[in-house]
């Protein structure tokens, strides 16, 4: 992992809270959210939420031209899920990256502090008006230890495969991100 990020206390009330939240009184940082059921963060999360990427927008180059004013914070893993691929049926030349819970599995990703101004454009990009993907949240291992994030996951069953350029990117944007080796060749040898 390249940059460990960290939390350090009272940095809620600097960066903004949510609104209506207020700080602890002891001036310990925000507590993390609860994950389990709730719906996908909203702009009102506070100046930036952090966004974890585990396919093309791995690539930072890419995001800087779909999210220009979100800068990438580091990388870390999802343990407990797995990259896969779904909804061929929606149009594509092939089947979309997605993620699934899956027990003693990991996916690397990198994680962007999105900025509100890019959030709709991010929105628009990965097809969350048009139902495509929706917004989920999860918990990043970072080097500091977990972070709350989101991710984009596919509305639609897992099954089908990527075309080979698909595929390709996906592999090109993990290495470009610093993936370890072994997950870049195990994706670059995927089905396709």
């Amino acid at each position: 992992m390249r940059t460990p990020l960290s939390r350090t206390p009272g940095a809620a009330s600097r960066r903004g809270h949510r609104r209506g939240a207020r700080a602890p009184a002891d001036g310990s940082p925000d507590p993390a959210p609860e994950f389990g059921g709730h719906p996908a963060p909203s702009r009102t999360l506070g100046p930036m939420s952090l966004y974890a990427a585990f396919a093309g927008n791995l690539d930072a180059r890419l995001m800087s031209r779909r999210a220009p004013h979100s800068p990438l914070r580091g990388t870390g893993w999802l343990n407990g899920w797995r990259l896969t691929f779904g909804g061929e049926q929606m149009g594509w030349e092939g089947a979309l990256a997605t993620i699934v819970e899956a027990p003693r599995s990991q996916v690397f990703v990198a994680l962007y502090d999105i900025a509100p101004m890019d959030e709709d454009s991010m929105d628009r990009w990965e097809g969350v008006g048009l139902d495509i993907y929706r917004r989920m949240r999860v918990r990043v291992h970072t080097l500091d230890g977990e972070e709350p994030a989101w991710v984009y996951v596919l509305n639609a069953y897992e099954g089908g495969l990527p075309s080979a350029r698909y595929l390709g990117e996906v592999a090109d944007a993990a290495e470009s991100a610093g993936a370890p080796h072994d997950y870049v060749m195990e994706l670059r040898k995927r089905p396709c």
